[in-house]
């Protein structure tokens, strides 16, 4: 029989067991903090209706979905966790309580061309509140204020949230006569970072936008506008009175700015950045991106805002909301080319591997209950392997503890616990060997998967 190739296809990630683990820890740190803060899990099937997720329809989501026919059924893979929770939303609306907090972590499919650092299967980690026909500004702060204490968690130090609202751009360019043309600006100004200003101006003064070379200098004029917080929102007011839109836009700034500090987010970690637009024409508030500082190359490792109508396509009824969504899968892989995941962090699948020495395996499958009891992940090896095969086995699976079970130590009530990293082997009775490795492991577990080189 001819044997298949094994292989992955291009786009998705998979890792080695170590690599899994510190994945793993970074998105429990995250369910962590968003439960902190009154967040309830969700689950969407990956897969709908396409009429459903398509509901908007046309652009590039339609042309990188994953759509299949099963039988009759027109299905698809979600592109995001956003389109299904409104869909969830408008569904449910009758069982649900509002404002809506809710949290989730899972895959996504894109059809996109697979590069470095761009997947077509990835993990997105998203965090919403929705509200019932209003929602206070309060949560647009709020948002970012739990990205901060999810990043802080996980080691990450040199990284800035960049706020801004698209209330004051819309402000701004319908001050200058361009309502219409207002989508097209924001969506070539968020491309700022990439290509720089000479190219931005170039493609607001070419001819799928048209504007002149002075409103353009103007825009551009106005984006630039840099310095600390209070600087820049003191250079906003020059412009307050000119339209009632860019004036609700500057006081939602200035309350979410204040916020966020009231919320504990420091100002080295927050700064209002009037480039930032986001490309989604959906969002009509506060907007969000994160980098890190040392690495403005990648992009934004965090981003969202404020929307006023998230299931106008399933419903009548307004809901708006305000989220922030995290590509782990690209977050993850972006660190680790980086080298910020922590090496040290304890990866191994066990705590303890107990090695059995006589053919009667119940003392040590009792052993490895009473340690699991008390919570310390326990494997016991009872393949008919060499003693030497056996501490290599644990060895590559960084292990930190052996416990050796012969006839003596059964015969005395004893365990032998060994401490691979130090070499160290002490007989303790059972609740006494329990005690010392949740010692050792206390000072093993403590440390983040991240290790931030800018400290």
């Amino acid at each position: 029989m001819s044997k298949v190739q094994p292989r992955t296809l291009s786009g998705f990630m998979e890792l080695l067991p170590p690599q899994q683990a510190q994945f793993e820890r970074m998105a429990a740190i995250l369910r962590e903090t968003y439960s902190l803060y009154g967040f309830t899990p969700l689950d969407t099937p990956l897969i709908e209706s396409s009429e459903v997720l398509l509901a908007k329809g046309g652009g590039e989501t339609e042309k990188q979905i994953y759509r299949f026919m099963k039988g009759d059924t027109d299905l698809s893979l979600r592109f995001d966790l956003t389109v299904p929770l409104a869909k969830y939303v408008a569904q449910n609306y009758g069982q649900l309580t509002f404002p809506f907090r809710r949290f989730q972590i899972g895959k996504v499919y894109r059809g996109e061309r697979a590069q470095r650092g761009r997947f077509r299967e990835f993990y997105q980690a998203d965090i919403d509140v929705i509200g019932d026909g209003k929602l206070d500004i309060s949560n647009e702060a709020e948002i970012p204020a739990i990205i901060y204490q999810a990043f802080s968690k996980m080691g990450l130090r040199r990284f800035q949230i960049r706020v801004n609202n698209r209330k004051i751009l819309n402000g701004f360019y319908a001050m200058l006569g361009l309502t219409d043309k207002s989508g097209d600006i924001m969506r070539t100004v968020d491309k700022l970072d990439k290509i720089g200003g000479e190219k931005v101006a170039a493609l607001l003064t070419g001819e799928d936008i048209g504007l002149t070379q002075d409103q353009a200098d103007e825009i551009l004029k106005f984006i630039a506008i840099k310095g600390c917080n209070g600087e820049v929102l003191a250079a906003l007011e020059g412009y307050r009175g000119r339209h009632a839109l860019f004036d609700t836009g500057l006081d939602e700034l200035r309350t979410v700015t204040k916020y966020l500090a009231a919320f504990g987010v420091p100002e080295s970690h927050f700064a209002v950045d009037l480039t930032i637009a986001r490309g989604l024409d959906y969002y009509t508030g506060t907007v969000y991106e994160t980098t890190m500082l040392d690495h403005p190359e990648i992009g934004s490792i965090c981003s969202g805002g404020r929307y006023d109508n998230l299931a106008e396509y399933y419903t009548d009824k307004q809901l708006p909301g305000v989220g922030i969504s995290i590509g782990l899968t690209r977050l993850f892989f972006v660190l680790e080319d980086q080298g910020y995941l922590n090496q040290d962090l304890n990866t191994a699948p066990a705590d303890v591997l107990i090695l059995p020495m006589t053919e009667d395996l119940s003392p040590a499958i009792s052993l490895a209950t009473t340690m699991r009891d008390a919570g310390i992940r326990t494997q016991i090896h009872g393949e008919q392997k060499k003693f030497k095969q056996k501490i290599s086995y644990a060895d590559k699976l960084a292990i930190p503890y052996v416990v050796f079970l012969g006839e003596d130590e059964i015969r005395a009530g004893v365990a032998a616990v060994k401490d691979l990293r130090t070499g160290e082997q002490v007989k303790l009775p059972s609740v006494e060997a329990v005690a010392h490795i949740q010692s050792g492991l206390e000072a093993l577990t403590q440390g983040t998967p991240i290790r931030d080189k800018g400290e």
